[in-house]
């Protein structure tokens, strides 16, 4: 919506009833199996808030956030890009993963973007990066990496 100004210039509307992005609040991935993919994020450690391993749908805790894990059986499950999940020790969680019988497909590594990661695919395909920022100092006060390096946050650097 547009208005005037003082001036007569026409702005754009910015009022108390502007929408602010706060956050995320979930991510729902669908599964070809609910059990398989419920024990895959219970083994990392998620917990159950809502469902099971036999609902048609269930909800994870993953900090602040949650991850919704549906049943879809009507058609194949794509890869459509990657879920980037900050944790507290990168080395801890892969051992966890590992421990569990679950194979990641990278061992832990620092990027050059300032992030410490590893990647693993659920059951589905569905590709997860377990990371924490190197330096969380640096994030707030300015990255030194080229232009056009990728994040696992799927942000670029300029």
């Amino acid at each position: 919506m547009a208005q005037s100004n003082a001036s007569g210039a026409v702005i754009d509307a910015i009022t108390s009833d502007a929408i602010t992005i706060e956050g995320l609040s979930a991510v729902t991935l669908a599964t070809r199996d609910m059990r398989r993919s419920v024990d895959f994020y219970c083994a990392l450690g998620f917990e159950i808030r809502h469902g099971d391993a036999q609902a048609a749908f269930t909800t994870l805790a993953c900090g602040p956030s949650f991850l919704n894990i549906i049943a879809e059986t009507h058609g194949p499950v794509n890869w459509w890009g990657r879920l980037i999940i900050h944790v507290s020790d990168v080395d801890a969680m892969y051992r966890k993963a590992r421990d569990a019988g679950l194979l990641p497909s990278r061992v832990p590594s620092d990027a050059p973007w300032g992030e410490r990661y590893f990647h693993i695919s659920d059951p589905d395909g569905h590709e997860l990066s377990f990371a924490r920022l190197l330096n969380p100092n640096e994030a707030v006060t300015g990255s030194t990496t080229p232009a056009t390096t990728p994040t696992t946050t799927g942000t670029t650097r300029a």
